[in-house]
C-alpha cells in the first residue's frame, strides 16, 4: 500500500461516526480466532468480551468480520492520539528505517534523551528541573519508583492505597489493591507496604502512624493522582494538599501514578495539575507513545540520585517506541487535543447525566474531560451493559466494583460522542428492562 493509499484507508475509517454492524456480533472469523487463541494463550487473559479487532483509525476500530466499532475505552486509555495517527504511524516508521534497537542503558541512544527532554519541559514540579528513566511500561515504572524512593530516603516502607492500581509484577502488585484476584496465590507480597483509604483524611496518621509504622521509616506515599482501575474516581477537595503537607511534615516522597490519568485525558498533560500540588515523582505509561510500550519514572533532578548501574533496562526506552512517543507529543500539541478532551467530555458528561436522569440504574456519574465514570447498582449490571455495549458496536470497559469508564482516544470528536451517548441510552434501557 502507498503512503497516499494509506492514508485515504485511514481517513475513511476514522471518518465514521457511529458503529456499522454487518454480521451478529461476534461474528464467525472472530470466533474462529476466538477459538485457536483459546488453545495457546495465558488463560490469566482476562478477556473483556469477544472482541478481536483487525485495524483501527482514529476512534474507530474494525473487527476481523469487518464490524466497525466506536472506541471508548482507547485500548485501556492506551491510544492516546487516536489508532494508527498518521504522524505517530510515519515516526515509527521512519526511525524502524534507521535503528530498531540499541540499549539506551549502556549506550547514549539520542532518541532517548529527545524523550526525557520533552518530559523535563511538561514535568509538573512548579519549574524545577526533571530527569526521567523510561521502561516498557506502567508497572515497570511504578517498580523503578518504588527503588529510588527507598533509595533517595534510605528508608524502607511505603504507603498505597486501597482500590488503587499500579500494575501486576512484584513491587507494583505489592501496592495494588483493587482487587484479591491480582494477589492471589502470590504471597508474600514485597514486605514493607501499608495502605490506607483513597480520599480519607485521618487513617494514614491515626492508624498507620499512631499503630503500625513511624513516618520516618516511610520512603514513599504511592497514589494514583485520580483513581483508575478502582472506579474512575476523583479525590476529594484538599485530599492532595493534605498529602503533600504529611509529607513535607515527615520528609516522605509524594509518587502520583499517572498511567493511566496522564497525557491530557484529565483535561490538562496531568491529573494532578488540577490538584493544586507538586509531587516528588511521576510514573507514566499507556498513552505516552499512543500505543507502543513505554513508561516513564519522571522525578525531580535532585532527587536522581542512584549510582552507576544501580538500575536499567536492556529495552526499555526503544527507538521505535521513544519516536512514537515525541509524535504524541508532537500531535497533543499541535493539533490541541487537550481542548478537545475538555469540549467533547463535557458534551459526554452532559449527555450522560441526562441519561442517568431517566434511568435510575445510573446511580452516579463523575469526571473531567475524557476521563469519566459512571456507577451501577451491581457488578451485574454493570458487566451486563459492558455487553450489550458490545453488540452495539460501543467498546466500553468495566472497573471499579459496578463502574463503568469512558475513555476514548483524545481525537474523539463531538459527532461521534453523541452517536455514542444515542446507543448508550438505548442500552441502558435495555437493561433497565431485563433488571
Amino acid at each position: 500500500m502507498t503512503v497516499i493509499e494509506s492514508h485515504v484507508a485511514y481517513e475513511g475509517l476514522a471518518a465514521h461516526s457511529r458503529p456499522v454492524l454487518v454480521t451478529e456480533v461476534p461474528g464467525p472469523q472472530a470466533m474462529a480466532r476466538i477459538e485457536r487463541d483459546r488453545k495457546v494463550t495465558s488463560p490469566s487473559l482476562p478477556r473483556a468480551y469477544p472482541f478481536v479487532p483487525r485495524r483501527g483509525a482514529g476512534s474507530i476500530v474494525e473487527d476481523v468480520d469487518g464490524n466497525i466499532f466506536l472506541d471508548l475505552n482507547a485500548g485501556i486509555a492506551v491510544a492516546s492520539t487516536g489508532h494508527c495517527h498518521p504522524k505517530v504511524v510515519e515516526a515509527i516508521q521512519r526511525q524502524a528505517t534507521e535503528l530498531l534497537h540499541y540499549s539506551a542503558s549502556d549506550f547514549f541512544l539520542p532518541v532517548y534523551s529527545d524523550v526525557c527532554e520533552r518530559l523535563d519541559a511538561i514535568a509538573p514540579f512548579d519549574g524545577a528541573r526533571a530527569r526521567a528513566f523510561l521502561t516498557n511500561s506502567g508497572t515497570e515504572a511504578v517498580e523503578a519508583a518504588i527503588k529510588l524512593s527507598r533509595y533517595a530516603t534510605g528508608r524502607q516502607y511505603l504507603i498505597g492505597f486501597y482500590q488503587s492500581f499500579h500494575g501486576r509484577s512484584m513491587g507494583s502488585v505489592s501496592l495494588t489493591a483493587s482487587k484479591a484476584k491480582y494477589r492471589t496465590n502470590f504471597g508474600p507480597m514485597l514486605p514493607s507496604v501499608y495502605h490506607s483509604f483513597y480520599g480519607d483524611f485521618d487513617y494514614i496518621e491515626e492508624v498507620l502512624f499512631k499503630r503500625m509504622v513511624s513516618p520516618t521509616e516511610v520512603a514513599a506515599i504511592v497514589v494514583e493522582s485520580w483513581l483508575g482501575e478502582g472506579g474512575y474516581v476523583l479525590p476529594p477537595e484538599g485530599w492532595f494538599r493534605y498529602l503533600r503537607d504529611l509529607c513535607d511534615a515527615h520528609g516522605i516522597l509524594l509518587v502520583c501514578d499517572e498511567v493511566q490519568s496522564g497525557v491530557g485525558r484529565s483535561g490538562t498533560m496531568w491529573a494532578i495539575e488540577q490538584e493544586g500540588v507538586t509531587p516528588d515523582v511521576i510514573t507514566s505509561g499507556k498513552g505516552i507513545a499512543s500505543g507502543l510500550p513505554l513508561g516513564a519514572m519522571i522525578t525531580r533532578d535532585d532527587l536522581m540520585i542512584w549510582e552507576l548501574g544501580a538500575h536499567g533496562s536492556t529495552y526499555g526506552g526503544s527507538p521505535i517506541s521513544c519516536a512514537a512517543a515525541l509524535a504524541t507529543l508532537d500531535a497533543i500539541e499541535e493539533e490541541g487535543l487537550i481542548d478537545n478532551a475538555n469540549a467533547v467530555g463535557e458534551v459526554f458528561l452532559e449527555g450522560l447525566r441526562e441519561i442517568a436522569g431517566r434511568h435510575s440504574i445510573i446511580t452516579d456519574v463523575r469526571g473531567r474531560a475524557l476521563w469519566i465514570g459512571l456507577s451501577l447498582p451491581d457488578h451485574d449490571l454493570a458487566s451486563r451493559v459492558e455487553q450489550i455495549a458490545f453488540r452495539k458496536g460501543l467498546l466500553i470497559l468495566g472497573c471499579g466494583d459496578a463502574d463503568l469508564r469512558i475513555s476514548p482516544p483524545l481525537v474523539f470528536r463531538e459527532d461521534q460522542a453523541r452517536a455514542a451517548l444515542e446507543i448508550f441510552d438505548e442500552v441502558v434501557a435495555e437493561v433497565e428492562a431485563e433488571a
